[in-house]
């Protein structure tokens, strides 16, 4: 095995570890604190500086129904600050799924082993297991796949 392959490979364990440590933190609009609080763009976002992956940003406030009311889309352009767009053939442990919500990609997943994904669930009230390809709220839309490894 390459050593390039190895370091891919422990960079994605780190992101599927960390995001499972988020594992039942209460759901809570722009909050980001692990045990107390997160939406799903916060979880995401510091799951990934966690594992070293990214720099800590300060995404800025953000309504919660911006992707009902609005076109422009920010969600999604966080997302492509820091991860490149992959096809679903491509996933792999620890790449980022997006989804639209709305008028706009707005819910986003840290994959697991695809279809399994951990994200923050305003539903579930809380960071939470999923099936994308099973569940409701996520099955019936429209996703997006990143890498950033």
């Amino acid at each position: 095995m390459s050593d390039d392959l190895r370091m891919t490979q422990a960079l994605r364990g780190a992101v599927v570890a960390e995001a499972v440590s988020w594992l039942g933190t209460p759901y809570h609009h722009q909050a980001c604190v692990k045990g107390v609080g997160a939406d799903c763009a916060q979880m995401p976002l510091a799951v990934y500086v966690a594992a070293g992956m990214i720099p800590r940003t300060e995404v800025g406030d953000y309504s919660p129904q911006w992707c009902l009311h609005r076109s422009a889309e920010l969600y999604l352009a966080w997302v492509q600050r820091f991860a490149r767009e992959i096809e679903a053939a491509e996933i792999g442990p620890g790449d980022f799924a997006v989804w639209r919500f709305g008028r706009t990609f707005s819910h986003g997943a840290v994959i697991v082993d695809w279809p399994r994904v951990i994200h923050a669930s305003a539903p579930d009230a809380c960071v939470c297991w999923a099936d994308a390809t099973r569940d409701a709220d996520l099955a019936r839309r429209p996703a997006r796949f990143f890498s950033v490894v």
